[in-house]
């Protein structure tokens, strides 16, 4: 069972505020009941299919300019400079 100073733990090293840790208990709670039954499944003994691909059956790689400059369609593009948002 998850509990709530678990919950809240995670939140402070996530730096996210939680007012309501029971919601957030009952849905911790399902994701390790559905990660339980998939640890049950028993997988392990099932073989993957892998098709090997030469290089001879990739495409080439091709240079195709683009004549227009895709810059000027960026909404914060001003002179040679991008404007990215703030990192908080």
């Amino acid at each position: 069972m998850v509990s709530k100073e678990e919950i809240e733990h995670v939140a402070k090293l996530m730096r996210i505020e939680i007012d309501d840790h029971v919601v957030h208990i009952d849905r911790v709670q399902k994701m390790i009941t559905y990660f339980d039954i998939l640890d049950k499944a028993n997988v392990e003994s099932e073989e993957l299919i892998v098709k090997d691909q030469t290089i001879d059956n990739l495409r080439d790689d091709e240079y195709i300019p683009y004549d227009d400059k895709l810059l000027k369609y960026l909404k914060n593009y001003k002179d040679s400079y991008i404007r990215a948002p703030k990192m908080v």
